[in-house]
């Protein structure tokens, strides 16, 4: 049966916060890496940036307001296209949140090695690991207020700074800024600059989809602020941090101290009280974005293992409601990436790159998909076609130059992706490996060998266990053709050998006699999958959903419809989990 959902429902400043300590994170080395690409130039680099980002806002406010479930990119291609392209989502998104949190903890402990040299700094990063799992398993909404404190305290840092190096420029005039804006563009023109410099700051807006993974954790309403805030966070500062940074250090200073320009910057116009605090603040923000990756993974997790994507038991609850051994998962995984690469993190931040950058198209095209496919369901805000394609067209231009600033990122990636979607394509495939195990073990059997013959037992009971979870789709009219496309779907797409077919009609109604006989020679196309159709009188409603769930002892998230119309009477998060297959 489906898992209690968490009782807690987060405000504005809790998911902003939760959300807005990974991608405000950027601001410790994005201004440094636009420099690197785009010298002088940085800031427009940034503002273009902020641009695209704005496109963003709506493209995740239309697909997220549709389909107000956790997941992101995977909730989004899984209810417009199939189970496989969903996974593909997943699997990017995982291989995002598993480097962001790494990276995070292990910059962290060096920026706090800066200011405590005896500190062990791959100890203190599973540490740090290992304290915000502790966090998340007792509860999101403990882990919030650490987030909330976090992000207060960030921004108050990023302020101060801004201050003082104005009050720097006021008193030491614009020198520095002539000289650096005198140079020679970098890669000899500025189209070129922009470029690379666009595609490295690309990076600073990663964490934007992580309020799109738990968005079921927050009030109503409030999912389309944090957008809101996230967007504006970042083209204020980010920009804002370079030009400040070009005015007061000449760029050879930037580009030797890129790993920790704002602790320089800090020094340089305000003393070494200034540096610290810089230093303490990145200390704390990019131990903010390991949590967002904890928070983020696990809504993520929970909802693909609902689809029956990972294994059930990862959906285990605490008395808090936590799902801990998500939790407890995602620490072993990055802990063992982390003594793999012995702390050396700049191949992982290939990684961070590409699957970042590949879940923002990948969200792009579900749009397109929702837009084309499920165009008559209800959403707050809509996204024009145009801003649309150069969103997802800027995200292309922007993974395209990466690649080629860094051509090693690809093979880096591909070394951890290839096993990552491996394990998800042995999940969605595991009844046809089963079943090839089984010719096997069939054609090997010795009669008098017991144990294969108990291990052939053995996983025909599995493989027939995973075919009798029953799937249900509602249908509100006779429409053969839909439900041709139904059968369709779940045949290549779920693990199953029953289905109920669902018509709810006004007392006095039933289905017509064709409509019957369709469904018997239906029923005939389609041998390997048992079709029950069952005619109910009264309304459609959530609460008819629910009774349905608990009598027949199938999940929610195994119950299908097709695209409501903007006149259906419910939103669909009020559904409880049901899917979208045509």
């Amino acid at each position: 049966m489906e898992p209690q959902k968490l009782r807690v429902k987060l405000g504005e400043l809790a998911s902003t916060s939760i959300s807005g300590n990974d991608i405000s994170s950027s601001c410790l080395y994005v201004s440094a890496l636009a420099v690197l690409h785009a010298g002088q130039y940085a800031w427009i680099s940034l503002l273009i940036v902020g641009v695209v980002l704005f496109l963003f806002r709506k493209i995740y406010g239309e697909v997220v307001g549709a389909l107000p479930m956790n997941g992101g990119a995977y909730n989004a291609l899984l209810n417009t296209t199939s189970k496989g392209m969903a996974s593909l989502a997943a699997s990017l998104t995982l291989l995002s949140y598993m480097a962001t949190a790494v990276i995070s903890a292990n910059e962290a402990m060096k920026y706090l090695y800066t200011m405590a040299p005896q500190l062990p700094v791959i100890l203190a990063t599973i540490v740090l690991l290992a304290i915000f799992m502790g966090l998340v398993i007792i509860g999101i909404g403990e882990s919030s207020k650490v987030a909330i404190a976090i992000f207060i305290f960030h921004l108050t840092s990023l302020i101060i700074l801004s201050t003082f190096a104005g009050i720097y420029i006021f008193n030491h005039g614009w020198d520095v800024f002539a000289s650096n804006h005198a140079l020679p563009v970098k890669h000899g023109r500025l189209t070129l600059a922009l470029f690379f410099g666009f595609s490295a700051a690309m990076l600073g807006i990663s964490g934007f989809e992580s309020s799109a993974n738990f968005v079921e954790e927050q009030k109503k309403g409030v999912f389309p602020k944090t957008l809101r805030n996230m967007w504006a966070v970042v083209t204020f500062f980010n920009p804002l941090i370079a030009f400040l940074a070009l005015a007061v250090l000449p760029i050879t200073a930037i580009e030797v101290n890129k790993d920790a320009l704002l602790s320089v910057m800090g020094s340089e116009v305000g003393g070494s009280w200034l540096s610290v605090l810089v230093s303490v603040d990145a200390v704390l923000v990019l131990s903010g974005a390991v949590l967002t990756s904890f928070v983020g993974v696990s809504g993520l997790v929970e909802r693909i293992t609902l689809d029956r994507i990972l294994p059930p038991f990862l959906l285990k609850r605490n008395k808090k409601g936590s799902t801990y051994r998500i939790a407890i998962f995602f620490f072993i995984l990055c802990v063992s990436i982390l003594l793999i690469t012995e702390g050396d993190l700049e191949a992982l931040a290939g990684v961070y790159t590409i699957a970042f950058l590949s879940v923002m198209a990948l969200f792009g095209i579900g749009n397109i998909l929702l837009k084309v496919r499920r165009k008559h369901l209800p959403r707050p805000e809509r996204s024009g076609w145009l801003s649309l394609l150069v969103a997802i067209m800027a995200v292309i231009t922007a993974l395209a130059g990466n690649i080629i600033l860094n051509p090693d990122y690809l093979a880096v990636f591909m070394e951890y992706f290839i096993p990552t979607i491996a394990v998800v394509l042995v999940m969605l495939n595991r009844t046809a490996l089963l079943k090839l195990l089984l010719r096997l073990i069939r054609y090997f059997l010795d009669p008098i060998n017991r144990f294969l013959l108990k291990s052939y037992k053995s996983i025909n009971n599995t493989i027939n266990k995973i075919n009798d979870q029953e799937f249900v789709y509602f249908t509100k009219k006779d429409d053969i053709a839909s439900l041709n496309k139904v059968l369709l779907y779940i045949r290549n797409n779920e693990h199953t050998r029953k289905l109920k077919i669902v018509s709810v009609f006004p007392e006095g109604e039933q289905a017509t006699s064709n409509f019957i006989s369709d469904l018997d020679v239906l029923d005939r196309e389609y041998p390997e999958i048992k079709v029950e159709y069952i005619q109910l009188h009264g309304e459609f409603t959530p609460k008819l959903i629910k009774k349905l769930s608990t009598e027949w002892g199938i999940p929610i998230n195994f119950m299908f419809i097709g695209s409501p119309s903007d006149r259906f009477p419910y939103p669909l998060q009020e559904l409880g989990g049901v899917r979208l297959i045509i």
